[in-house]
């Protein structure tokens, strides 16, 4: 029921700043809670962090709590992950994706999904 389309990844250095943009486009986008996911090469994809519809609440994974921000913009249909401190294992394809039903960090519970962007950290 919603498009999204994520930006912003690149190549930085560990220790380095980048933050992510996913941009919505879709019917009630205010009402929906709203998650990253990453994929490695070789693993699983992998919850990241969500957010509820008005922004009020978050939930992170434990390998990013106080490195990673989610946050979001209503008035422009665009969420964001704001990443501090990146490590080389946070490189992956980051996606992110509309909550349908379900419990947050399990991807299956999403209904909609970007196309991802690449984020990758040197050592």
């Amino acid at each position: 029921q919603v498009r999204l389309v994520e930006s912003g990844g690149g190549l930085v250095q560990a220790g380095g700043t980048l933050r992510l943009s996913c941009a919505a486009s879709g019917r009630a986008f205010s009402e929906y809670w709203m998650g990253w996911f990453r994929q490695a090469p070789g693993k699983e994809r992998e919850f990241v962090a969500t957010i509820s519809g008005s922004g009020t609440i978050t939930y992170y994974d434990d390998s990013v709590k106080g490195r990673f921000t989610i946050s979001r913009d209503n008035h422009n249909d665009t969420v964001y992950l704001q990443m501090n401190s990146l490590k080389p294992e946070d490189t992956a394809v980051y996606y992110c994706a509309a909550l349908g039903s379900g419990t947050y960090y399990v991807s299956e519970s999403y209904h909609s999904w970007g196309q991802g962007t690449q984020v990758t950290v040197s050592s």
